[in-house]
């Protein structure tokens, strides 16, 4: 009985770990004075060095030839990842860490666009108003910051541009998960990720150097928490728990994010933001309900490689802003 219990109580930890994980995110973007591709380096590097046990365990337990071909959509995925995190932690520089981090999670809708423009994926009508309502909401996030500060705020602009990278990293990796397991895929694309930030880095003579010590252990934080300990826990709930569940529970992370930036920056959200972001984020999860209930069940993936310390999922796209 005490090993069916620990079973049913597990998954909704890791669950309850993961969101805490993405939550903290961008308080560490904020924490930090390098810029966003050079924080995402120092990220990388962190996650790759935990990532890496896991990543020879999986091959030892379930080997596979990693041949270029299968390099294509992990390198596809850093790219987007690359772009995702960079332009968005370059976001939370110039506007609230819960309006950059609501404007990022409009991810899923992009996807679902791209999926119905040029897959020819049929949409609920519960998807639409999903849609709407979402709009509705960030319109007026975005029309309250200009309220308060009536100038162009780049800040959002880039946030919600970062969401864009963030739906082709969901693209990418929806493809090259049915592949490779979430380890070897994670894996490859957190090293894919790290080297071209570090090309952007170089691109735009960026300084690598040169920080307060807040700054390293920000980024480092970062990588291990929610690069490393976020992702596996999601992927853990995700292979005990339905996307049905998940989805949703996701939700939660921009509202904690938005909660704890009260103490720790001072940044107070008015009304307007508020009635914004709960519009936006209910607009969210109805997109994530109309796409949970219109599509099979994913088959898991290999179980064994993680069971001992973290479960396989079955094909998630989670990656922690």
């Amino acid at each position: 009985m005490p090993l069916l219990s620990q079973k049913k109580i597990l998954p909704y930890l890791a669950l309850a770990v993961g969101v805490l994980a993405l939550g903290i995110s961008p308080l560490f973007a904020k924490w930090s004075d390098a810029s966003g591709p050079v924080f995402s380096v120092y990220r990388m590097l962190a996650a790759a060095v935990v990532l890496l046990p896991f990543f020879i365990r999986s091959q030892k337990q379930t080997p596979t030839r990693i041949t270029g071909w299968l390099l294509i959509f992990p390198i596809l995925g850093g790219l987007a990842n690359a772009l995702d995190l960079s332009v968005f932690f370059t976001a939370i520089r110039y506007t609230r860490v819960a309006s950059a981090t609501l404007l990022n999670n409009t991810a899923p809708i992009w996807v679902a666009l791209v999926a119905w423009l040029f897959f020819k994926e049929k949409l609920k009508g519960t998807f639409w108003v999903g849609l709407f309502v979402a709009l509705i909401g960030a319109a007026v996030v975005l029309g309250s910051d200009f309220i308060l500060h009536p100038d162009l705020n780049i800040g959002n602009l880039l946030a919600l541009l970062s969401s864009l990278f963030y739906a082709s990293y969901y693209l990418a990796t929806q493809q090259g998960r049915r592949r490779l397991n979430a380890i070897q895929y994670t894996y490859l694309m957190t090293l894919s990720s790290g080297a071209f930030n570090l090309l952007f880095t170089i691109l735009f003579q960026l300084p690598l150097t040169g920080f307060n010590l807040r700054t390293y252990l920000a980024s480092v934080g970062s990588g291990v928490v929610t690069q490393s300990m976020g992702f596996l826990a999601l992927s853990y709930a995700l292979g005990h728990l339905s996307a049905s569940t998940v989805s949703p529970t996701m939700l939660f992370q921009p509202v904690l994010t938005a909660l704890l930036a009260i103490p720790l920056f001072g940044e107070l959200l008015q009304p307007g933001q508020w009635i914004g972001g709960l519009a936006t984020l209910g607009g969210i999860f109805l997109v994530n309900r109309s796409l949970d209930t219109s599509r099979e069940p994913a088959q898991p993936a290999a179980e064994a490689v993680l069971e001992e310390n973290f479960s396989q999922d079955g094909g998630s796209p989670l990656r922690g802003s």
